[in-house]
């Protein structure tokens, strides 16, 4: 059974920082793409990041508004992903998700974890 745990949310003022991590089991880790996702406020699920598999930091796509300020990475001796978020903006306030999908897959998962609250706000 896939099981994901999302930690590290809270409330941060602008421009502050967040290292979203996720615990992942029930699945052979190392061999999964890995995704976050978000949902903002009244909003849909969104992409934020994805990362390939393999040794070092694989493969990384991020969503044009979290470019240069979002860095993906992933352990996978611990089966453990993150997402440091620095320069944090209110539009980031959000429930963060992770998933054992890609950029191109994501939606096809549908057993997601309690998710992280992330709220930015002065």
């Amino acid at each position: 059974e896939v099981q994901l745990v999302e930690s590290g949310g809270g409330l941060v003022h602008p421009g502050g920082s967040l290292k979203l991590s996720c615990a992942a089991s029930g699945f052979t880790f190392s061999t999964y793409a890995m995704s976050w996702v978000r949902r903002a406020p009244g909003k849909g699920l969104q992409w934020v990041s994805s990362i390939g598999t393999g040794t070092g930091s694989g493969m990384m796509l991020y969503t044009d508004s979290v470019k240069g300020r979002f860095t993906i990475s992933r352990d996978n001796a611990n089966n453990m992903l993150y997402l440091q978020m620095d320069r944090l903006e209110p539009e980031d306030t959000a429930v963060y998700f992770c998933a054992p999908r890609g950029r191109l897959n994501w939606r096809t998962f549908n057993s997601w974890g309690q998710g992280t609250q992330v709220t930015v706000s002065s």
